[in-house]
């Protein structure tokens, strides 16, 4: 239950991206969810990389991605979104500083002090003008509260950044197994859909190469969000696979200017055995 006197940041993109009526949403989210079965409790990935357009178009590829964390149900409690800054300019790391997040599901709580202790991060600012209209990190909201229930979220939007700056962000809340990182990222943008399939799959293969150096600006538009975290996964030894590739043309979308979708999973190397 979120405070009468939080500062709650309402949907921007309810009823566009995603269904507006509460029913209808989370029928329309267990329904993509449906598709793809979760998996063991074993396999729970650290992190995941999964796309943000209108759930008509990519969302079969987020309810892929978002299975994966299924079984973490009860034991994540906290959730690191990390995407793009599609609609204001931002340098370096840019939080809100809402206390609250909403969706016509409910609210979800924002991990404030994280976020405050993230602030005393030279490149990490305040800057509720370019979360308030933002899609790439709302749309994932609604997944969670039907994938993960209660959990707390803290959102960061991503500009320009270095993979280091990223990393050095990731390192300051990256927890344990409470804590799940997200990076929001769709792939090409507006090629014809032989084009894209063979744009996508080389930047697929550049992520599980866990080369950030091979993904351009033009290949993803949450490049720097993803750099930054595979720069981290080759540093902590994650390993990663590809869990779905497909564009708006598997969906709703013409063939002749399409958008691609990924989602991958990271997971921390076991425990050696005693």
């Amino acid at each position: 239950m979120t405070p009468a006197a939080a500062r709650v940041r309402p949907p921007a993109v309810a009823g566009t991206f995603y269904a507006s009526p509460p029913a209808e949403l989370a029928a329309d989210v267990d329904a993509l969810m449906a598709v793809t079965p979760s998996t063991s409790d074993t396999d729970v990935p650290k992190a995941l990389v999964v796309p943000h357009a209108g759930y008509l178009y990519s969302g079969p590829v987020a309810a892929a991605g978002y299975a994966r964390l299924a079984p973490g149900r009860g034991r994540i409690h906290r959730v690191v979104l990390l995407g793009p800054a599609h609609f204001a300019p931002v340098r370096g790391v840019a939080v809100s500083s809402a206390d609250a997040f909403a969706t016509p599901l409910g609210d979800l709580t924002v991990d404030t002090y994280a976020r405050d202790e993230l602030t005393s991060i030279p490149f990490v600012t305040v800057d509720d003008a370019a979360h308030r209209e933002e899609h790439g990190l709302e749309v994932h909201l609604p997944f969670l509260q039907r994938v993960l229930g209660d959990v707390q979220v803290l959102p960061l939007l991503i500009g320009v950044a270095t993979p280091d700056e990223v990393g050095e962000v990731l390192d300051r809340v990256w927890g344990g197994p409470e804590t799940a990182i997200i990076v929001s990222s769709d792939l090409s943008h507006y090629l014809d859909d032989a084009a894209a399939r063979r744009a996508d799959a080389a930047t697929a293969d550049a992520i599980l190469a866990v080369d950030p150096a091979r993904i351009g600006t033009d290949d993803a538009c949450g490049v720097f969000p993803l750099r930054g975290l595979l720069q981290t996964a080759r540093r902590r030894e994650l390993g990663i696979e590809l869990i779905a590739l497909a564009n708006s043309a598997d969906t709703a979308g013409s063939p002749e200017r399409v958008v691609g979708y990924g989602a991958f999973a990271l997971t921390e190397p076991s425990a050696p055995s005693p």
